[in-house]
C-alpha cells in the first residue's frame, strides 16, 4: 500500500509540474551540474579546429536560431577543467561561397584577457558543406551531423518615424548577443553613430536610475547605460570590465547589421565620420584583405556609475550649442583612455 502511494504521489507531482503555469518555469543552473561539466574528460584534441568543430556541430540540436546580427552562433563548453568560448559564424561576405567561420579560446579572465585564439575558415576542402536552404536559413555538415542555422530576419524592422531625427540615416537593426536590440543611426552632420535602443519591443533587461536621479538609466542584468535624450534612450556606456573581457555584454560594436545594409549605406557613414578608410573598406566596414572590421564604438567602457556623469555635464554645458548636444554621447577610443574623459562635443572646441 505504502508503494502504491508512493507511485500516486510521483505521478501526481508529475502532473503538476506538467500543467505548472509557465511563469513558474525556470532555466535552473546548478553548481552539482557545473562540478559535473569541469570533472569530466571530453577527450577532445582541443588544438585541432576542425576535431573541435566536428564535436560542437554534433552536440547541437538539428535546427539552431542565430540571433546576433553579424551572424556568430555562440557557445561554450568545458574539457578537462577548462571553460572555452567559441562561436559559428556565417558572416555575408563567404557564407554563399560554402565557407563557415569557427573560432574559439579560453574563456578570458582578469588575470588572461586575452588567451589564444583558434580559428579555421571552414569548408568542402575541410568536409564541410554549407547551403542556402532559404533566405538566411543554412543548413551546415560535417561527417554524419548536418545542423540547419536560422539567421535572425530582422528586414520588416525599422524605427518609429520620430526616432530617425534631422541629419540622421537609418543604417539597420542591431540584434546583440546580450539579447538587447538597438537601432544604428549616423548624424551626416555631426558624423558620429548611435545605438539606439529599440524599444519596440519587450526589452530583456530591467533598468535602474542612477544615486540621485537624471537622465541616464543602467540595465541590472546588462550594465549597458542609456541616456535619455530628445525621446529616445541612446547607448552611452558599457561596463568596463565586461569589454576588457570580451564577454556577451562588451556592447553591440561587434554586432552590424551586415544582413541588412542598403547598397553603400554603411561605407559612406565610415568614410564620412573617418575619412582616413577611404578605399580601405568594403560595404560591410570590412577592411580589404583583412578579417577586420571597421570599429563602430561611440559608447564608453565605464567602471563605476560616477564616471557617466560626463554625459550630463557635455549636455549642460554652455560651450555645447543645442544642435551640437547629440555629439555629447560620442567618446572616441583615445579619449576614453583618459581619467577625464570628453565627449566629442567638447573635444571640437
Amino acid at each position: 500500500m505504502m508503494a502504491r502511494a508512493g507511485m500516486i504521489a510521483v505521478a501526481w507531482l508529475a502532473a503538476s509540474i506538467a500543467t505548472a503555469p509557465a511563469q513558474d518555469r525556470i532555466h535552473l543552473q546548478t553548481n552539482e551540474a557545473e562540478i559535473g561539466e569541469a570533472l569530466r574528460d571530453g577527450g577532445l584534441a582541443i588544438d585541432d579546429p576542425l576535431a573541435v568543430f566536428a564535436a560542437v556541430l554534433k552536440n547541437l540540436p538539428d535546427r539552431v536560431q542565430v540571433y546576433p546580427t553579424e551572424n556568430y552562433f555562440y557557445f561554450r563548453f568545458t574539457d578537462t577543467g577548462v571553460v572555452y568560448a567559441g562561436n559559428i559564424r556565417l558572416a555575408a561576405a563567404d557564407r554563399d561561397e560554402g565557407k563557415v567561420n569557427f573560432a574559439y579560446n579560453e574563456r578570458p579572465a582578469d588575470w588572461n584577457a586575452e588567451p589564444k585564439n583558434r580559428h579555421a575558415l571552414l569548408g568542402r576542402e575541410q568536409g564541410v558543406t554549407v547551403e542556402k536552404t532559404a533566405p538566411l536559413t543554412y543548413r551546415v555538415s560535417h561527417a554524419d551531423k548536418t545542423v540547419t542555422f536560422v539567421l535572425n530576419d530582422l528586414s520588416a524592422v525599422k524605427p518609429p518615424p520620430e526616432f530617425v531625427k534631422t541629419d540622421e540615416t537609418f543604417l539597420g537593426p542591431v540584434f546583440d548577443e546580450s539579447g538587447i536590440r538597438f537601432f544604428l543611426m549616423f548624424n551626416s552632420r555631426l558624423k558620429v553613430f548611435h545605438f539606439i535602443l529599440d524599444e519596440t519591443i519587450p526589452v530583456a533587461d530591467r533598468f535602474a536610475g542612477l544615486k540621485g536621479g537624471g537622465p541616464i538609466t543602467i540595465g541590472k542584468r546588462t550594465g549597458f547605460a542609456f541616456y535619455q535624450f530628445d525621446g529616445r534612450k541612446i547607448l552611452v556606456g558599457v561596463d568596463a570590465r565586461q569589454s576588457r573581457l570580451n564577454t556577451y555584454l562588451d556592447g553591440p560594436f561587434d554586432q552590424l547589421p551586415e544582413n541588412f545594409i542598403e547598397g553603400e549605406a554603411l561605407r559612406e557613414a565610415i568614410v564620412a565620420a573617418d575619412p582616413g578608410v577611404k578605399g580601405k573598406i568594403d560595404r560591410l566596414g570590412n577592411f580589404t584583405g583583412s578579417g577586420d572590421r571597421y570599429l563602430i564604438h561611440p559608447y564608453m567602457p565605464y567602471r563605476q556609475a560616477s564616471d557617466l556623469s560626463v554625459f550630463q555635464r557635455c549636455v549642460l554645458s554652455k560651450a555645447v550649442a543645442a544642435a551640437d548636444r547629440a555629439a555629447c554621447f560620442v567618446i572616441d577610443d583615445d579619449e576614453a583612455q583618459r581619467k577625464n574623459p570628453r565627449p566629442l562635443a567638447l573635444k571640437r572646441r
